[in-house]
């Protein structure tokens, strides 16, 4: 059908430094010869026996974007974004809403390169997500959670309002997880999304159960 579009690529989150688009099949090439090795990958993704490490966590990253489209509901949603930077990509962050017409509580997930670390990048890519969780997309509340020696990704999320809840031990490796939360209230509280712009949501609100013209 000419001049059709899925509703989700037209969603676009800007900030100071950071231009934040949801991930095309487009994508996924700069997104794979990028992406880091010491990033942690979903232990329970499928691997293949014919391929090594490398092409195994590519094949993790292309099957999630895949999956989290393909299986798309208002009931249980993962929306992955690529950021770029003065229009080179520097990673991904993803937002998602497991349980979200029950509970309106989004999490998040994100990477970036080794150069565009130690920046700020990661606190306003967080930021970015979470003004649309809590603007358009009406969240409740906001959760993540990062292994207790991983300094950097706590630090973005308390530096964010996000207040320690408890923490769990990780079958797969034995490292304890720590896990935090922001309420609304203290997300409004900060004002941070006076920073962020949102474009393009408005179309894709219904595939999240809202009304697009509420």
């Amino acid at each position: 059908m000419e001049g059709w579009s899925w509703p989700l690529h037209g969603i676009r989150l800007r900030t100071a430094d950071l231009d934040l688009q949801v991930m095309t099949e487009a994508d996924l090439p700069s997104l794979c010869a990028l992406l880091p090795d010491d990033l942690p990958m979903n232990p329970h993704a499928t691997t293949y026996a014919g391929l090594d490490d490398r092409a195994n966590r590519r094949a993790v990253l292309v099957q999630g974007y895949w999956r989290a489209l393909g299986l798309w509901s208002p009931d249980d949603w993962a929306l992955p974004f690529v950021v770029r930077s003065g229009g080179e990509v520097v990673g991904a962050q993803w937002l998602e809403g497991p349980d979200w017409r029950a509970d309106r509580t989004a999490d998040s997930s994100s990477w970036l390169v080794a150069p565009a670390r130690g920046r700020g990048l990661g606190k306003q890519m967080r930021a970015a997500v979470l003004a649309l969780a809590f603007g358009p997309l009406r969240a409740d509340a906001a959760v993540s959670s990062a292994v207790v020696d991983n300094g950097p990704s706590l630090g973005v999320s308390r530096a964010l309002g996000y207040r320690d809840t408890h923490r769990s031990v990780l079958e797969h490796s034995g490292e304890t997880l720590q896990h935090v939360r922001l309420e609304r209230a203290a997300w409004e509280r900060s004002g941070q999304a006076h920073d962020v712009v949102i474009a393009g949501v408005s179309p894709a609100l219904p595939l999240f159960g809202i009304d697009g013209d509420a």
